[in-house]
């Protein structure tokens, strides 16, 4: 099977299952309001199971990742990296991306390798 990014636009009960191990601290009505209006919830898929997730909010041209995460038995196999890639690539009418710094010594390199750059406040990235 092929790792896939899909913006979720429901949730099934394996979605659920899987998202709980990707954000044991966070509950389906959070993930559930991601849904709709100008947020979106990003997902790398594999085997019919989610290994990565990201929120984003979006405001006109400019976009918000939030709470980006992967599994940790998947890590350090590039799905974060995918994800983030493909999520810019599924939104080509954003053209200013950020995401705030988190206290994670590891977000530095992957998100220099995801071509942001550190702000005062966290990470960027323009098209």
């Amino acid at each position: 099977m092929k790792l896939t990014i899909q913006k979720l636009d429901s949730l099934s009960p394996q979605d659920v299952l899987d998202l709980e191990k990707i954000w044991p601290e966070q509950s389906p009505a959070e993930w559930q309001s991601w849904l709709s209006g100008n947020r979106a919830l990003f997902a790398a898929k594999f085997n019919e199971r989610l290994l990565a997730a990201v929120k984003v909010s979006l405001e006109g041209e400019s976009a918000e990742m939030q709470d980006l995460l992967v599994r940790e038995v998947t890590r350090r196999r590039g799905v974060g990296l995918y994800l983030v890639e493909d999520t810019l690539a599924q939104m080509p009418e954003i053209s200013h991306w950020t995401m705030k710094a988190a206290a994670e010594p590891v977000l530095d390199a992957f998100m220099l390798a995801c071509k942001f750059h550190k702000t005062a406040d966290g990470w960027e990235r323009n098209r």
